[in-house]
């Protein structure tokens, strides 16, 4: 038996050398928010299979705390300011101005705060490729793959220096421009809606004009705001003149974080890999004290409410006005919230500084999830099969509500203009109107209908890079093409040129032949005279 025991042992510790010999060494860009709490459960996995993860940190990080323990390796870098205010300033420009402004207004607004962000960005890659004992760390790491949310710009130039290949963990980018410029991936504006346009893929003959003006202008904003800066800045780091948008488009594997479930059916390529719901996991049970609650509302169930992480709470005068109408519903309320609690909260309402989402929207009680509009958020739904009230507060909310509505599970309310009758019917009707519950339940089929979870697939293709030293051939040849020779306008301008000599041929020979022709018959007519 002793002997047998030991045998095990042997094996198990042989098994075990063998596993993180075969492990990778990873370095993972900074990002904050969402995108980090949607990146992290991809690392956990990844640590779990025996790879190495180091993460690199901006000191005055919002959502990565380097002291606290962890699974990763931190790797913190200096930056001298942070982006907590720029965020604050967006996020109320997005939930209680953009509604009282015109588009020109709202433009000038938007480059001026891609400008602001512009400055943040360039400080924090100072903070990594002009120090010294960053990049000397970095370059002594021997790392076999960078992931970056290219959201948070300058990993695609550190993975350019470092020689490593380089993944993407992205939802979009403005206009899709990112995937689409710089990536490649087809967008025919005839029916792939621009980000944040708010349209579907059924266009009618104005929206696709629309779509189409929408694509151009953000094109001309990036690239005249964005990129003029930021080829600047990695032309002086690397001493040649690159192309950020050239550098970013040389990454291996795009993961984006959607899918079909929720996003509408576009072209795509080889080296895209649609992972949405990445973070989504069954449900855990509950805290005792919650559960408990939770069970007190009887058949009428609940609803989960939460505005996201980055929105604590909202004005007193909208706290109260949401408590109002909440309080007018026979379910019992879960609401995320920071706030002083309203005067008008209901008794069936509590309020929680946090919440456990996930497995609160995977409860067999659960009627419905009030939601801000993002991305996580919607997926959980989505996972768990839960129809939704949307109240969008900025950025890509809007538009992912829009999404959601599209597909039938959703309803979406304005923060600015609702009143508490509008909050009111709009969760009874997601919860009374059967036809929502199904078309939540059909995209829960279809998000769970494939041939692996979108975290084994990027699991898998972080892997596959890692194996095969990058994933250049993958990539299509449309990256070596100028803009002309990509949509054939040198081939088109030599067909129409070779066209043109075949009708002036033509034309002349027509003229020279009825000359001829008209010639001699006017000798023979003065002959006969």
């Amino acid at each position: 038996m002793k002997s047998g025991q030991s045998l095990s042992a042997c094996v198990l510790l042989l098994l075990c050398g063998t596993w993180s010999t075969d492990g990778g060494n990873i370095l993972v860009w900074y990002t904050e928010g969402s995108h980090w709490i949607n990146m992290k459960p991809l690392l956990e996995t990844l640590i779990d299979r025996g790879h190495q993860v180091t993460v690199l940190v901006p000191s005055t990080s919002m959502f990565m705390n380097t002291k606290e323990p962890s699974r990763f390796s931190y790797e913190p870098f200096n930056v001298s300011v942070s982006m907590e205010k720029f965020i604050k300033d967006f996020i109320n420009f997005s939930m209680y101005e953009i509604d009282h402004l015109s588009y020109m207004q709202i433009y000038i607004r938007f480059i001026d705060m891609i400008k602001d962000s512009l400055k943040h960005t360039l400080i924090c890659i100072d903070g990594v490729v002009k120090s010294e004992p960053i990049m000397k760390k970095l370059k002594e790491g021997k790392y076999d793959l960078l992931l970056a949310d290219p959201v948070y710009p300058g990993g695609d130039l550190v993975a350019d220096i470092l020689g490593i290949p380089l993944i993407f963990s992205l939802r979009f980018s403005l206009a899709h421009h990112w995937e689409r410029q710089c990536g490649q991936l087809p967008a025919p504006p005839s029916f792939v809606p621009g980000a944040m346009s708010k349209l579907t893929d059924r266009m009618d003959f104005s929206e696709r004009v629309w779509n189409f003006l929408f694509y151009a202008l953000q094109d001309i904003v990036i690239n005249h705001v964005s990129w003029k800066v930021l080829d600047k800045y990695y032309s002086e780091v690397k001493g040649t003149p690159t192309s950020a948008c050239e550098t970013m488009g040389r990454a291996d594997i795009w993961l984006m974080r959607s899918y079909w479930d929720f996003d509408f059916p576009r072209p795509s390529l080889p080296n895209f890999k649609f992972v949405g719901g990445i973070h989504c996991r069954p449900a855990k049970p509950l805290p005792e004290d919650m559960e408990e609650f939770v069970q007190s509302s009887g058949d009428a169930g609940i609803v989960v409410f939460s505005l996201g992480s980055l929105i604590s709470n909202i004005t007193t005068e909208k706290a109260n006005m949401i408590a109002s109408a909440l309080a007018q519903i026979p379910q019992k309320v879960l609401w995320r919230y920071s706030g002083e609690a309203p005067a008008t909260l209901g008794a069936n309402s509590r309020i929680y500084n946090w919440i456990p989402q996930n497995d609160l929207l995977g409860h067999p009680k659960t009627q419905a999830f009030i939601t801000h509009g993002g991305a996580n958020g919607i997926f959980e739904a989505i996972y768990h099969g839960v129809p939704m009230v949307g109240i969008p507060m900025f950025a890509d909310q809007p538009d992912n509500m829009v999404h959601v509505e599209a597909k039938g599970a959703a309803v979406t309310v304005n923060l600015n203009f609702m009143k508490q009758d509008d909050l009111r019917d709009a969760v009874n009707t997601v919860i009374n109107d059967k036809s929502y519950k199904e078309n939540a339940l059909r995209l829960s089929r279809i998000h769970h209908d494939r041939p692996m979870s979108p975290l084994d697939e990027a699991v898998f293709w972080m892997e596959f890079t890692m194996r095969n030293k990058g994933a250049k051939h993958l990539r299509v040849q449309a990256h070596e093409l100028t803009w002309y020779q990509y949509h054939s306008l040198d081939v088109l301008a030599f067909v129409l040129a070779i066209v043109l000599v075949l009708v002036l041929l033509f034309v002349k020979t027509c003229s020279f032949c009825f000359r001829r022709c008209c010639g001699r018959k006017a000798k023979a007519k003065k002959k006969a005279e």
